[in-house]
């Protein structure tokens, strides 16, 4: 559970690291004024960057348990997580439904 938060935590950071450095290699590789050598130098240097820097690598966990599915995109927790902090009245302006 914990090396899952620890690993993502990584992915995160990484990303974060080099995200305007992939923009602009993404931007210069798809503007068609430069010179087809100049875009792929952009290309290469874009393939060197590490995999974990994609976006596409992150994946959404709950912060308190690690958990990979069922989560809430709003409070980043799991569905149990939601479940037992709303009962306990710790998350504001959640309330039970009745009906």
């Amino acid at each position: 559970m914990a090396n899952s938060i620890f690993r993502d935590q990584a992915r995160r950071d990484t990303y974060a690291k080099y995200e305007i450095k992939r923009l602009i290699f993404k931007s210069m590789i798809s503007d068609l004024s430069l010179s087809k050598l100049t875009r792929f130098h952009f290309v290469q240097s874009l393939n060197k960057l590490p995999r974990a820097s994609s976006g596409v690598r992150l994946h959404r966990r709950c912060v308190r348990t690690g958990r990979g599915k069922g989560n809430t995109q709003f409070f980043q927790l799991s569905r149990i997580s939601l479940r037992e902090l709303a009962h306990e009245g710790l998350l504001p302006g959640v309330t039970k439904s009745s009906w």
